[in-house]
């Protein structure tokens, strides 16, 4: 079966009749967690780690369906934000919510148990920092700064992302303008994970960039990078054997790339489990020189 690319033009000519922001749904971290334990059944070196990421995710879940409803900025605030294209849920204006380090808490203690020994040491570490040391985790993690603990930043980074997709959740679409900085998240200015071709409905062979903290997505052109904007000589590579579902977009002209999930080829894959799951696509591209553009909290590992 052939599917039809749309270009550029085709597409921005239907600006309007189109789902231009995509807000995270309600059960997000478990539609994850599903798909990264039927991952993990597939993978021989990393399954382990998918499942303890599925683990996490199914924790995520449960904290953000606990939690109360979340304070958002205030009518003439989201107003601004709107009129001069700023994220409104920007964490530089938007601090995570007193209390937050618990959260860190919950899900270090249970994912404990997905871990071998050595690692449960590690997490159970976590649950014993103060919330000034945590505090101190979540802004490396926030800013991108270096260097980042690494037990506690996956679990610290799925906390933040708890919080900030319940706050992206509860906002309207209209209430987001168009991002300024197409790269980054118009609800938070996040950088992205990576990017998704969607299927069904309106959004149906559109492609989105995936937040990497709030897990908004946004429209962004295919057959465009999405790091510079650049529109010439965009290549696509994926692990030879495979079914093409995960690709990484090489662009020339920055020397970046950034995962393509085609779920036109895997309905199920998701932008944050099969961008972990595909680590090995990573390495490849990393051994030709590229780097890439997004950040994946899930794996994060000392530098930024």
């Amino acid at each position: 079966m052939t599917s039809k690319l749309l270009q550029p033009g085709q597409i921005e000519a239907a600006a309007g009749t189109i789902p231009e922001l995509r807000l995270p749904p309600a059960d997000l971290f478990l539609t994850r967690a599903r798909r990264l334990e039927q991952l993990a059944d597939r993978m021989l070196g990393l399954g382990d780690y998918l499942r303890f990421v599925a683990r996490l995710a199914r924790v995520q879940q449960a904290c953000a369906d606990a939690l109360s409803a979340p304070a958002l900025p205030d009518a003439e605030c989201l107003d601004q934000c709107r009129a001069h294209a700023m994220p409104p849920l920007a964490p530089g204006g938007l601090p995570p919510p007193a209390g937050w380090q618990e959260t860190v808490r919950e899900l270090a203690r249970g994912a404990v148990d997905a871990l071998p020994e050595s690692g449960r040491t590690a997490l159970q570490r976590v649950t014993a920092m103060t919330d000034a040391q945590l505090d101190e985790v979540a802004v490396r993690l926030l800013e991108g700064g270096d260097p980042v603990d690494a037990a506690a930043a996956p679990v610290v980074g799925a906390a933040l992302q708890v919080h900030w997709s319940r706050r992206a959740r509860a906002l309207e679409p209209g209430q987001v303008a168009r991002p300024a900085h197409p790269t980054l998240c118009p609800v938070c200015g996040a950088h992205p994970v990576s990017s998704v071709v969607r299927i069904g409905g309106t959004a149906e062979g559109l492609r989105y960039l995936h937040c990497a903290l709030c897990a908004s997505e946004w429209h962004v052109v295919r057959a465009k990078c999405s790091n510079c904007d650049n529109t010439r000589g965009i290549a696509c590579y994926h692990i030879e054997g495979g079914d093409g579902a995960i690709q990484a977009e090489h662009c020339p002209e920055c020397d970046s790339y950034l995962k393509l999930v085609r779920q036109d080829k895997d309905p199920l894959a998701d932008p944050v489990a099969d961008d972990l799951a595909t680590l090995a696509l990573d390495l490849l591209m990393d051994e030709a020189g590229h780097a890439k553009s997004g950040i994946n909290w899930y794996l994060v590992q000392g530098r930024l």
